[in-house]
């Protein structure tokens, strides 16, 4: 009973970790402010299209925020962090200061999707439920072969679970603003941080979130079947 709380435990913080610690994280790491007025109004206006809404909004500095919308010039992150009733958003002040309109709107979008169909939540079960069949193999609380093998047919699973889950709220996002605008900032967002969205190989497969490229991909196809 003991080697069982055990793994249960590990199993538990590691989802609760996963949940609750950007949360944390970013609260005690991050230089962030409340949206002014101004800044608040802006938000609810490029996240209504997508049907983003979230109370608390905190707002982190940028250097260079405020310029000429330049590649490579800041992060544009827009995220929901927090478990439900206790979520976030977070953004950069690059996201209302040089980022496009239609960029900006398929950014909220795109979280939207993710809140809609609880992604967060769902890797955080994934990661708990990994963390925990590899916590009974180290415990040797099942036999080293079985337990591995079970350890391997979990993460597999968990994982494509999750990249069917982003899958559907990228989905869920090109449905509300249009697939080729959320594709677009995708795309505009690893043009300002100066990278190119790869696409996935095998390694993939341990992944519980799909590479960008796959994901613009889909979108683009996506669109293409609209037409």
């Amino acid at each position: 009973m003991l080697g069982v709380a055990f793994v249960v435990g590990v199993a538990v913080v590691a989802a609760l970790a996963v949940a609750v610690g950007p949360l944390y994280a970013a609260d005690r790491f991050r230089d962030l402010r409340e949206p002014t007025d101004a800044e608040r109004a802006q938000i609810v206006a490029l996240a209504e299209p997508g049907g983003l809404a979230v109370e608390r909004v905190a707002i982190e500095a940028v250097d260079g925020a405020g310029g000429d919308g330049a590649a490579a010039d800041g992060p544009a992150e827009v995220s929901v962090r927090g478990p439900p009733r206790r979520r976030v958003l977070f953004l950069t002040e690059d996201v209302l200061t040089d980022l496009d309109e239609d960029a900006a709107v398929g950014l909220f979008a795109a979280e939207a999707g993710r809140v809609t169909t609880y992604y967060a939540e769902f890797r955080a079960v994934a990661v708990g439920a990994v963390l925990g069949a590899l916590a009974a193999v180290v415990t040797t609380l099942v036999p080293f072969e079985s337990g591995f093998a079970a350890l391997v047919a979990v993460g597999l699973v968990s994982f494509w679970a999750g990249r069917r889950v982003q899958y559907a709220a990228d989905a869920r996002a090109a449905d509300a603003v249009g697939a080729d605008r959320v594709a677009d900032a995708f795309e505009r967002v690893a043009e300002r941080r100066g990278v190119e969205p790869e696409t996935g190989d095998w390694s993939t497969w341990f992944e519980v979130q799909p590479p960008l490229g796959d994901r613009v991909a889909r979108l683009r196809e996506r669109a293409a079947d609209a037409e």
